[in-house]
């Protein structure tokens, strides 16, 4: 062989080597990522992110750990398009989320747990499936946490108390299995009655959808009604306090009118009795519209005295 093509095969089986050796020793981490580096299967190191080095030609092994981001697994349901119109898997799920409650009904439970990486060495060694764990426990104290409710609770006011217990269980569960993984939340998703009952179910709901409907208008009915009937007492109590500080002012007025006078008429009886009957007539006389006086000795009216109405004594002219 002619000692130029040699030197030529030597050059490139060279160059394939030094390419080697760069496409194994060179390495870039992102900025969520974590890189955990090992030397022949034991951990020496972590590095952050950029473009980072390692020993060629698998003496050194390199394992990326998204720590930045918030990862989030299914249950009961999994979404493959995620958007506006996000698109769900059509395949059954039910063995995930179909659960017994406390009150021995079932119902169908949906949730979504979110978790991050807060020690890579654990999430990648001690564990050989933590997402596999993960899904295990939860799905573990989800199923335990239900059961200590009634599905009314379930459905609707005890969402949150159990999204809590949840979450502080299977935390507590990571953390003892030394996963690496640190639970950020626990949401429940839909919550059901299974298809066949539903019906009945919505029944039930509307039946006490319009009992507490019709409660809140009687309520409504008792707020406005009681009010105004207590304004209407309170009303009518102060009317009859008024007449009855009316009645007795002026009954102490007549008293008062009435000593005065009995005072006067113990001085001069003929003078007081005459002053009353004059005070008497006035106001006798004050009432009247026509005044006839006539002579004590008289026997008969005058025949010339026009008695009645200024009509009735026309026509008798």
């Amino acid at each position: 062989m002619p000692p130029d093509f040699i030197n030529r095969l030597l050059a490139g089986i060279a160059a394939l080597i030094v390419l080697f050796g760069l496409s194994t020793t060179v390495y870039t981490v992102d900025t969520e990522e974590i890189a955990v580096v090992t030397r022949f299967g034991r951990v020496v190191r972590e590095e952050p992110p950029g473009l980072r080095f390692k020993m060629p030609a698998g003496i050194e092994r390199v394992y990326k750990v998204k720590t930045e981001r918030v990862l989030k697994e299914e249950f009961g349901f999994r979404t493959e398009a995620p958007g506006i119109r996000t698109v769900y898997a059509s395949r059954d799920l039910s063995a995930e989320s179909l659960m017994l409650t406390g009150d021995l009904n079932v119902a169908v439970v949906e949730w979504i747990v979110q978790y991050r990486v807060i020690d890579p060495k654990a999430y990648i060694f001690r564990v050989r499936d933590p997402e596999r764990t993960l899904r295990d426990v939860c799905e573990a104290m989800m199923r335990l946490v239900v059961g200590d409710h009634s599905v009314d609770e379930v459905l609707t006011v005890g969402r949150e108390e159990i999204e809590m217990d949840v979450q502080k269980r299977l935390d507590e569960r990571m953390q003892h299995y030394g996963t690496g993984i640190r639970i950020v939340t626990v949401k429940l998703q839909n919550v059901t009655p299974p298809e066949e009952v539903r019906p009945s179910f919505d029944e039930v709901n509307k039946a006490k959808q319009d009992s507490e409907r019709m409660v809140n208008e009687a309520w409504q009915v008792y707020n406005a009604s009681v009010p105004q009937a207590q304004g209407e007492k309170e009303k009518a109590v102060s009317e009859a306090r008024g007449y009855e500080s009316e009645r007795l002012n002026i009954a102490k007025g007549d008293v008062n009118r009435f000593d005065a006078i009995l005072k006067e008429y113990r001085k001069a009886p003929e003078v007081t009795r005459k002053r009353l009957y004059l005070e008497a007539m006035a106001e006798i006389y004050g009432k009247t519209k026509e005044k006839y006086i006539l002579d004590e000795s008289a026997r008969s009216v005058l025949p010339f005295l026009q008695l009645g109405s200024p009509q009735a004594a026309g026509e008798k002219k």
